[in-house]
């Protein structure tokens, strides 16, 4: 297949590429700058609404994994509309921009998160599950997820993968553990008791694998692992991975004072999501346990 990537520089998308060429697709790029540009890229403006036409010709699949990061530092307003408008224009101006080709795309796999679902406590969530309210990251998603309309609209399968914490000992949330929790400095953030949903890079990709094979596959698809854990459950789990102490805990209070409503929603917010279409799908994880999957991903 003809496939197009955004976001191929990220952390999935970096190992996602490799993945896809390696099957034999033939992978566009799409990039924002004249100085990305190569012979296996193509430019695209998502904030001018605008994508090279060369790139959407005889395109069978569209992966869109576009979006600032929400993990680099506090919230300011300026920084909150960078975060959305990164995830919402950019997928409308995909969305669109398929709706209107004369040969459209069988499929487009496009990014979401399980923050999607907000704050939970430990009730079980799955596809299924309403919204969050109130909190930031829970409208972004639903924003987001909406901006495919156009192209479910003219037919094109949607397939809306919500993240869950993504472990990867090249990038991502893991790789801001590991200096505090290799120096012995690790511990629980707040109670400990929220429920932390995760996935391995490795099921993140192969996932994502499947979901282009399936045209059955449609709609929200949880990228979580079956063994959803709390984080005095994953704090203790990553210490024994590197063989450290976790005994020096992280306060509620202090993650408010330090990170602000950043800190409130993705450090003390309780996810308990479970993988249900994945699974029914027949997905087989190939890391369904914590520590496997540390083991794995930080080459212990």
């Amino acid at each position: 297949m003809k496939i197009l990537v955004t976001g191929s520089s990220g952390l999935v998308g970096s190992r996602l590429v490799p993945a896809l060429r390696a099957e034999g697709h033939d992978v566009v790029r799409l990039v924002r700058h004249r100085s990305q540009l190569a012979s296996d890229a193509a430019l695209w403006s998502p904030a001018e609404r605008q994508i090279d036409p060369a790139a959407l010709e005889n395109c069978d699949a569209v992966v869109n994994l576009a979006g600032e990061t929400i993990a680099a530092g506090r919230w300011s307003e300026k920084r909150k509309r960078a975060i959305r408008s990164s995830r919402v224009d950019a997928t409308r101006t995909i969305a669109e921009s398929l709706a209107g080709l004369p040969r459209k795309p069988q499929v487009l796999l496009n990014a979401s998160a399980i923050g999607y679902y907000g704050s939970r406590g430990a009730e079980v969530l799955d596809e299924s599950s309403s919204s969050g309210s109130g909190d930031f990251l829970s409208s972004v998603c639903r924003d987001w997820e909406s901006a495919t309309q156009p192209a479910a609209a003219a037919g094109v399968r949607v397939v809306l993968t919500r993240f869950g914490v993504i472990l990867s000992g090249q990038g991502g949330a893991l790789k801001k553990m590991l200096l505090p929790f290799q120096l012995g400095l690790g511990g629980r953030v707040g109670s400990g008791d929220q429920y932390m949903s995760w996935i391995a890079i490795d099921d993140v990709v192969g996932g994502i694998l499947h979901c282009l094979r399936g045209p059955s596959i449609s709609g929200p698809v949880n990228f979580v692992s079956p063994q959803c854990v709390s984080n005095l459950e994953f704090t203790k789990t990553l210490g024994r991975v590197l063989r450290r102490p976790t005994v020096f805990p992280m306060p509620e209070f202090v993650v408010r004072v330090a990170f602000g409503q950043m800190g409130q929603e993705l450090l003390l917010a309780s996810q308990r999501v479970q993988p249900t279409a994945l699974a029914a799908s027949g997905y087989a994880f190939g890391f369904p346990s914590l520590e496997s999957a540390l083991q794995h991903v930080l080459a212990r």
